[in-house]
């Protein structure tokens, strides 16, 4: 046994608290995208009534869905599709969005981000290019040691 271990007991409830503090973190994430799904916005309103009930090519959408420590707008799981709305806010959030896309495509989901005004102005055409990613899905990321590698006879 090392010198340096925790007494009898210790490690058990230190193990506990942890889950526990986990556990809380998580409900707090859950209420949270359940106060944003009671409150969203006008684009977020409309669009979740050509996402839901399966409306747009089948697929399966959850809104303000936890995923990791954000919530992200819209989600398919069994496609890998997060879309996300972003107001004026999100001009001055940028490098805040780009980590949020980062982590999403590092679990293998693809990220598309509209303006609202743009749905809001457009709709049919937001609806095309998600219905594009559905139906085309890109392939999940590459494990490391194939990145930036090219096939046979491509520049």
């Amino acid at each position: 046994m090392c010198s340096h271990s925790l007494p009898p007991g210790q490690g058990e409830r230190a193990r506990v608290r942890g889950i526990r503090a986990l556990q809380e973190r998580k409900s707090k994430l859950r209420g949270f995208a359940r106060d944003l799904r009671r409150s969203g916005t006008d684009a977020e309103q409309r669009l979740w009534t050509h996402l839901r009930d399966r409306r747009l090519v089948g697929a399966k959408f959850r809104r303000q869905h936890p995923i990791g420590p954000f919530i992200v707008d819209f989600c398919s799981p069994e496609h890998g599709l997060v879309v996300e709305l972003d107001g004026g806010q999100h001009a001055a959030n940028a490098s805040s969005d780009q980590r949020r896309t980062d982590f999403l495509s590092r679990l293998g989901f693809r990220v598309l981000r509209f303006w609202d005004h743009d749905l809001l102005a457009n709709t049919d055409a937001v609806l095309e290019q998600i219905a594009e990613s559905l139906t085309n899905p890109h392939p999940g990321p590459l494990p490391a040691r194939e990145r930036g590698s090219t096939k046979e006879g491509e520049a």
